[in-house]
């Protein structure tokens, strides 16, 4: 039994320190640990261990993280996984190798991906041990990888075990939390786990309260008489060890098999892209296309680099539109290859900021496809690398502020109403009992700790070696496997990711491509954007911010910020695209930027760094570029200090240790300077402003890009554009402002119809036919069914012919009546009402060609009537919004006020009364830290008006939810742009249904 274990032991020299730290939990054994990775290691050298094993439940999550934290304690570290069936364990694996480490990971991914439980017995692996818990095995029936661990409070029953099993036999003294505290903490966590009262734990779910680390000293008493146990454990673990080079670049090394072959086909693609994008004799471009092509061939980036234009070769040949973003748009090769469609020689954006040759990780890639499409997308990438080298990148979410309260208080038993309380008013009076003092207590304690693995937004990883060498895999219901480790470690040991992400906006630009060739026979290219920049129409509807249905630049506030703007450029629209976001806004540089924009000689710059770094944006900080540079021009950071803070702004750090080191660097070179202390923290407060919130001028380009696309769909083709909005069920508004902005736009809204209808919406000239997936209630069975037995058998003749045909219960046809998409009969509501009864009650044949259609049978019926206060309830119901009548038709008062939104400037400084069909609201704090409302209503003409209501305001005339308001207000102007300052609201009443006594 003995043999594999003597010929690898020989290879060592065992100390007589105690090396018996073989299964240890941090607090990625979810719900479970309680100690970081950090505190563990500390735990391990305060009691004097040279070798230590990382053994969490069912993941290897934290593995490198504990070589790291290990290596600079000058502890070995020894990679494993224990393994449970729900609560019960199974065995314990430590790997002696990175190759074991590999078994380990293929092991568990293996079971994860393919959703079968783990076996009671693993296979017998080559490079790795296994421990199974006192009495589960015999130990004459044992692998010779495999062991048995005692527990110290199992010691007493060596005393029964037949002579010479402890030959078989490793301390196991589990660890899962530091002290008595921590096991209070465990048995919250376990509590959250199994959705149950502490009180209602049970033994089997919690840990035992010894799973502490005891002493060498404490251990080596307790094996006192099983000298062989301790020695066997000894040499065990100083088999292990956990070689790992974090320096190296981990994704997949080339694409065509050769880095030679990868710098000639990447050469090729560029010079042809050169071609395409700037034509034969630029010289600029030519330059920039050498340069740049030199540095990525230097860095071996080569190949990552054809990796995503393949990506992209293959999305564009289904017809797919993309929008690559990201630092990736300061790259003229990217741009050639058609990765993006961003321009860095028009912006003036420096390669370095992408890829500079000091840079050690590789570059970054985002890749936006529609909501549809971004799958299939990422099935390709599987598919073309292979499954065993293909993952998505994971996520961790934490446990945080009011999430950590709410399941506390139901681990506690507290009502809903006082968990309520607890999460959402600081300032109720039960938040100063002593149960909420508790859970707060708690909850600080577990903040930050990892609660669920999950999965990044987009993030794909294409490795050179199979992924399980780094990681075990999951199954998340995406059905992709994806690593249980999270971004910040991926880059830690030589990962960049790819990132295929998804977003409506594409979808609206290439479904109205489609649409715009199927309702008029004209073909669109996208990627004209060139063409876009120069267009008046475009240019128009910029300036005025008739932009609903546009990415990115649809908000009130980017409507607002536009037509204060007067922007009517691409470059004006890529700045807008970042003083938009919080960070600039809040800090009142947006305000300043608008000013100095339109009267560029009314301002000073506040030192000369600014004026001859930011130009550009008028002395603000505008991008995370004018960052970099007034952290090095101004303030005389290094660029790699630089590109740190840079980095925090966009929330990618770990370390804010390392984070304050340069912070505090900046203010004392800002001393050595000679700086007045208020200018230099005039400057870091407007750096501090963008934290959490700031773009590359890159990003912003690329996000001005898309904008212009969908501003070109929607200026030539409003009524095509709007459907393909709706279609895609997303933007900044609900369905019923897209329907109100294609009738402003000369589209004839018709309600469903069973003969024209698609199951989505659908446009024939200028007549847009809702589709039957608006229906409320309606089967999607039944909706996609309708136009599919249409095309095959043609237009329903009536009633009867569609219920033979369909076959829908009864239910269901009478939500078809209610919304009217029979009225091609025309039989009113009430007649086809008592006809579907009739029809639904009888055997309903196959549905067949109307070769064989016999008329129906006529019924004599009383005279009936349909009201359109009747029709425009149902739609309200059925639909969530009129259409028969508007939602001003209903309202029981014939004022609309006394001004319209087209002439809000005329009335500037007045208190007028307006009449205002709400949007939307959102919400800011005062430095008082009240709560104040920006309102969106739309006027009696479909024309957008915005309001301010101010706490006072607020306490007095709330919101009410949706519909029709009577606004008091004072009309104020801000460059140009008018809006209401609030006095009084109240929400109008509307007209009766006929039927109940109410809408």
């Amino acid at each position: 039994h003995c043999s594999l274990f003597t010929v690898h032991c020989s290879l060592f020299t065992v100390h007589c320190s105690l090396l018996m730290y073989l299964n240890n939990h941090s607090y990625y054994s979810l719900r479970y640990g309680t100690m970081t990775v950090e505190e563990l290691v500390a735990e391990g050298k305060r009691n004097g261990a040279e070798v230590m094993a990382l053994t969490d439940i069912n993941n290897t999550m934290g593995i490198f993280d504990f070589v790291k934290e290990c290596r600079k304690e000058s502890i070995q570290p020894v990679a494993g996984i224990e393994f449970r069936a729900g609560y019960r364990l199974l065995y314990i694996a430590l790997a002696r190798n990175r190759e074991g480490f590999r078994e380990l990971n293929e092991f568990l991914s293996r079971h994860n991906l393919s959703g079968t439980p783990l076996p009671p017995c693993p296979p017998a692996f080559e490079q790795a041990w296994v421990v199974f818990p006192f009495g589960s095995h015999d130990p004459d029936r044992l692998r010779e990888n495999e062991w048995i661990g005692v527990r110290p409070a199992e010691v007493a029953k060596l005393t029964l075990a037949p002579a010479g099993h402890t030959c078989r036999m490793v301390v196991m003294n589990p660890v899962s939390f530091r002290d008595r505290k921590g096991y209070f903490i465990h048995k919250n966590l376990r509590a959250i786990e199994h959705n149950l009262l502490i009180t209602q734990l049970r033994p089997e779910q919690v840990a035992g309260d010894d799973e502490l680390m005891l002493s060498p000293g404490r251990l080596r008493e307790v094996f006192s008489r099983w000298p062989e146990v301790i020695r066997n454990t000894e040499k065990l673990m100083a088999s292990c060890s956990f070689d790992f080079d974090f320096k190296s670049y981990k994704n997949k090394k080339t694409f065509t098999g050769s880095t030679a072959g990868d710098r000639q086909l990447l050469e090729k693609l560029a010079r042809d892209g050169l071609e395409y994008r700037y034509g034969k004799s630029n010289a600029e471009a030519a330059r920039r296309v050498q340069h740049e092509l030199g540095i990525i061939h230097n860095l071996g980036f080569s190949s990552y680099f054809l990796i995503t234009w393949d990506i992209i070769r293959y999305s564009m040949s289904r017809g797919f539109y993309h929008v690559g973003r990201g630092s990736g748009a300061n790259s003229v090769v990217a741009y050639c290859l058609k990765i993006t469609d961003v321009d860095p020689i028009e912006l003036n954006l420096y390669f370095e900021r992408f890829i500079n040759p000091k840079r050690t990780s590789p570059p970054d890639f985002d890749i936006d496809y529609s909501w549809r499409e971004r799958d299939e997308v990422t099935d390709y990438i599987f598919l073309r690398h292979g499954r065993d080298h293909t993952a998505l990148l994971g996520a961790t979410s934490t446990f945080r502020d009011r999430s950590i309260l709410r399941e506390l208080g139901k681990v506690y038993g507290l009502p809903k109403n006082e968990i309520d309380a607890l999460t959402d008013d600081p300032k109720a009076a039960l938040n100063g009992s002593e149960m909420a003092r508790k859970l707060l207590r708690i909850g600080q304690h577990i903040i930050d700790y990892p609660n669920i693995r999950s999965i990044h937004a987009g993030g794909v990883l294409i490795s050179e070696e199979p992924i399980t060498a780094y990681t075990a895999l999951d199954l998340p219901p995406k059905g992709f496997p994806t690593t249980q480790w999270d971004m910040y470690v991926a880059e830690d040991i030589g990962f960049e990711k790819l990132d295929i992400l998804s977003q409506r906006g594409i979808g609206h630009i290439r479904d109205s491509a489609v649409v715009i060739e199927q309702n008029r026979g004209v073909k669109v290219d996208v990627h004209d954007v060139a063409k876009f920049k120069n267009d008046p129409l475009v240019k128009q509807h910029l300036r005025n911010g008739k932009t609903i249905g546009c990415f990115y630049i649809e908000s009130p506030a980017m409507r607002g910020l536009l037509k204060k703007l007067r922007c009517d450029d691409y470059t004006g629209l890529v700045a807008a695209s970042s003083i938009i976001r919080p960070g600039v806004a809040r800090s009142g540089m947006m305000k300043a930027y608008i000013h100095r924009f339109h009267h560029p000689d009314d301002f000073k710059y506040i030192h000369p760094v600014m004026e001859e770094q930011l130009r550009e944006t008028y002395g603000i900080m505008v991008y995370q570029e004018d960052v970099l540079k007034v952290c090095h021009h101004f303030a005389g950071l290094g660029l790699a200090d630089a590109d740190v803070l840079r980095r925090a702004m966009s929330g990618k750090f770990r370390s804010r240790v390392e984070f304050q080191k340069i912070v505090d660097r900046f203010f004392s070179n800002c001393r050595e300077k000679g700086y007045p202390d208020e200018l230099t923290r005039e400057v870091w407060r407007q750096i501090e402003s963008f934290a959490g919130y700031s773009f590359s001028k890159a990003h912003s380009a690329s996000y001005a890009v898309e904008s212009l696309q969908s501003l070109y769909l929607k200026a030539h083709y409003p009524l095509e554009f709007m459907v393909a909005v709706i279609n895609n069920f997303g933007g900044f508004y609900q369905t019923w402002v897209y329907v109100n902005e294609a009738r402003k736009a000369g589209g004839s809204i018709e309600l469903p119809c069973v003969n024209h209808s698609q199951y989505l919406s659908g446009i024939e000239n200028t007549s847009i036919y809702l589709g039957f997936v608006h229906v409320m209630n309606l089967e999607s069975r039944v909706g996609k069914l309708i136009p599919e037995m249409r095309d095959r058998y043609g237009p329903y003749l009536d009633l009867e012919d569609f219920i033979r045909r369909v076959q829908p219960g009864l239910e269901q046809v009478i939500l078809l009546i209610r919304v009217n998409a029979f009225r091609f009969t025309g039989k009113n509501k009430q007649e086809l009402l008592w006809e579907a009864h009739m029809l639904t009650g009888k055997p309903v044949p196959q549905p067949s060609p109307t070769l064989f259609y016999t008329a129906p049978k006529t019924y004599t019926l009383p005279t009936l009537e349909q009201d359109l206060m009747e029709d425009a309830c149902d739609e309200i119901e059925l639909l969530g919004f009129p259409v028969s009548l508007s939602d001003f038709d209903l309202l029981k008062i014939r004022s609309r006020g006394d001004a319209m939104a087209a002439d809000l400037l005329q009335y500037t400084g007045r208190n007028i009364r307006m009449v205002g069909n709400l949007v939307n609201t959102k919400y800011v704090r005062t430095v008082r830290k009240e709560v104040m409302f920006f309102g969106t209503f739309l006027d009696a003409k479909g024309d957008f008006f915005d309001t301010v209501h101010f706490p006072a305001c607020l306490k007095q005339y709330p919101f009410r939810g949706r519909g029709l308001y009577l606004i008091l207000g004072k009309v104020t102007e801000e460059f140009g742009f008018p809006s209401l300052e609030v006095q009084k609201m109240v929400k109008l009443p509307v007209k009766e249904d006929p039927r109940y006594g109410g809408v």
